[in-house]
């Protein structure tokens, strides 16, 4: 069963655990992956989890199951996860020098799922924000290599030019969360 926005959720930064947390509740916190550093100062107190947000996040619900065979709570994971990172993630600068160029034009939008190929690897990365140029992706691979000292681990977020984005096989894929 898919989790639905109730009224009563607030973006709260957990201070035990250093990371961005969504009260669902008096009981129940999901945890992002999202450190104090990478996020707006909005974001370091409790801040209402408004309409906006549950209706970018009731968009993901909906669009990513027709993409990726998942578990309905990995689904919500990657949904609250993507909902956090498009709205509460400081600005990126685009930095596609690490992936490869595509060789297909793609339509790039919020909640489409793509690769990026670097050195020799695939990442499925997830769209959570989108330009006329780039787009914000989130990594939903367990981690992806960028270089001998820089790994982004699933969840991560990373902005790339479009031209590095490739299609999805025609197979659906399957992401353990």
């Amino acid at each position: 069963m898919l989790l639905m926005p109730q009224k009563d959720w607030q973006w709260k930064y957990n201070e035990s655990y250093g990371v961005l947390g969504v009260s669902l509740g008096s009981e129940i916190e999901f945890l992002t992956a999202y450190r104090a550093k990478s996020l707006i100062p909005d974001a370091l107190s409790s801040m209402e989890f408004n309409v906006l947000h549950a209706k970018f996040y009731m968009n993901l619900l909906e669009k990513l199951p027709k993409t990726l065979t998942l578990s309905d709570a990995a689904i919500v994971q990657i949904a609250l996860n993507a909902t956090a990172a498009h709205f509460m993630l400081t600005p990126q600068m685009p930095k596609s020098w690490f992936f490869d160029v595509s060789d297909v034009c793609v339509f790039s939008d919020v909640g489409k799922v793509f690769e990026l190929k670097c050195q020799k690897q695939r990442a499925l990365v997830l769209v959570v924000e989108n330009t006329l140029q780039s787009a914000l992706v989130m990594l939903l691979s367990p981690e992806c290599e960028l270089s001998g000292a820089k790994t982004l681990v699933q969840f991560e977020t990373i902005k790339v030019m479009h031209n590095r984005l490739h299609p999805l096989r025609m197979q659906r894929h399957v992401v353990a969360a």
